[in-house]
């Protein structure tokens, strides 16, 4: 144990003196956040010294390895083919396998519209339109956004899509039973997915980093992360600070580069919040009330919560630097809910259970604007633990327990609602589906 310490030590200043000199710091940080956390699940399965001194050898190792390191004294200069310095948008056309992928698919679709079309303008320009709202899924395509300062967030400008232009691959808690579902209901087709265990999605949260869909926790592994890869979900060696099997949520932030993941089913962990920023995990900290179940949404830019299964309170919330700040309370007590910030800025919430009528399945379509929380629609049916994303002018939400797949319709100026309609039923009854807004034919 004294070698492994005088080891440490001995890395520890190393790594001091190298980095004044180093113009790559928090990359640094990052890296090492990473060797750390490789080096405490090495170290948590010893039983003796000579374990110990392979896990501390196997951290050096990656410590010399990071920009700013042993290896790579000056950073990234010396280094530019480490993951950490490596920028995945540029030449993209050349380097982004994903990118590829997606700009092909695009292509082809045009290439097939175009081709199909009657000699009428109109065809020809609605070609176009698609073509460029499906470049607009890409990796590294540049998108106007507005942010917000502190925890910065970042609203992407919605440019309407027709239903029919939208597919959506939906992974249930079984892995093997997803499915990609179409914006107007006229196909629900089998998807392909691969991964560790077919339970691998149950009750995890989800959120999009860098473009690319993540999952976190839940019940097959409460820390995992993991990504989708084409049509693979590979699990990341970072793993979350907490165990969040149930209750938890996840949301994009700051434009998409990280993911702000909170609660969790027991204890503490109902009042803990990290932060994921594609490399390292984060930030653990705690606000004042509890929210499971109450799930994560975006209302003037700032992440927000709403009630709680446990505590069947009414509570709402915003997340800044500075902490957690009441907002109007929600007119019911509230859990099991869907959250979907809007465009103008006003958050979405959408069916959950009604405490103050014991738990029962809620049809009622809220919006909190301008400090005030109004009913402004009603779901076809009542329903809870459903799932929803907003694409175009549209949200599409994914009922549990009346397996209802509803979209609501927003008109283009000033977002109010115009619509809900039915559109297909989940093919049994999947409870917080992951959903992913990708092109025709995805995996199937």
């Amino acid at each position: 144990m004294r070698f492994l310490l005088i080891i440490l030590i001995n890395l520890a200043q190393a790594s001091l003196r190298q980095r004044d000199s180093c113009n790559d710091q928090e990359i640094n940080n990052d890296c090492s956040a990473v060797c750390d956390a490789e080096y405490f699940n090495c170290s948590k399965n010893c039983e003796n010294s000579d374990c110990l001194r392979k896990c501390a050898e196997e951290v050096i190792a990656c410590e010399n390895s990071c920009p700013c390191g042993a290896d790579c004294p000056t950073g990234c200069v010396d280094c530019p083919e480490h993951p950490l310095c490596a920028d995945e948008c540029e030449d993209a056309q050349l380097n982004n396998n994903d990118y590829q992928i997606c700009l092909n698919a695009a292509i082809y679709e045009l290439d097939f519209c175009l081709k199909t079309c009657p000699p009428e303008i109109g065809c020809h320009n609605s070609c176009y339109e698609n073509y460029t709202q499906m470049l607009f899924l890409c990796p590294c395509i540049e998108q106007q956004t507005t942010t917000t300062t502190e925890i910065s967030t970042t609203t992407t400008q919605i440019t309407p899509i027709e239903p029919s232009d939208v597919f959506i691959l939906v992974i249930p808690y079984l892995v093997d039973k997803s499915y990609l579902q179409s914006g107007d209901g006229s196909s629900q087709i089998s998807a392909t997915i691969n991964a560790p265990d077919n339970n691998y999605a149950d009750d995890a949260a989800h959120a999009l980093v860098n473009g690319k869909l993540h999952i976190f926790g839940g019940y097959y592994d409460g820390t995992k992360i993991a990504r989708l890869d084409d049509c693979t979900l590979n699990e990341l060696t970072v793993r979350l600070n907490e165990e969040r099997r149930s209750g938890h949520a996840a949301l994009s932030i700051e434009n998409g580069k990280k993911v702000l993941i909170c609660f969790g089913p027991y204890g503490d962990i109902h009042k803990t919040c990290e932060i994921f920023n594609g490399s390292t995990t984060v930030s653990t900290f705690a606000p004042d009330w509890t929210h499971k179940y109450g799930g994560l949404g975006l209302y003037k830019n700032q992440p927000t919560s709403v009630g709680c299964y446990e505590e069947e309170h009414q509570k709402a919330e915003t997340l800044s630097a500075t902490g957690w700040t009441a907002i109007p309370d929600h007119p019911k007590r509230i859990s099991g809910h869907s959250l979907v910030g809007l465009e103008n800025q006003s958050l979405l919430l959408i069916g959950g259970e009604d405490w103050g009528y014991g738990g029962v399945d809620q049809s009622g379509i809220w919006q909190l604007k301008d400090e005030n929380w109004n009913k402004i629609g009603e779901l076809l049916q009542a329903d809870r633990s459903g799932s929803a994303i907003y694409i175009g002018r549209s949200v599409y939400y994914f009922g549990y327990e009346s397996k209802a797949i509803q979209r609501l319709d927003f008109n283009e100026e000033t977002e109010d609602l115009q619509n809900v309609a039915q559109i297909r039923n989940q093919p049994a009854d999947y409870y917080y589906p992951v959903l992913f807004q990708t092109v025709p034919n995805y995996c199937i």
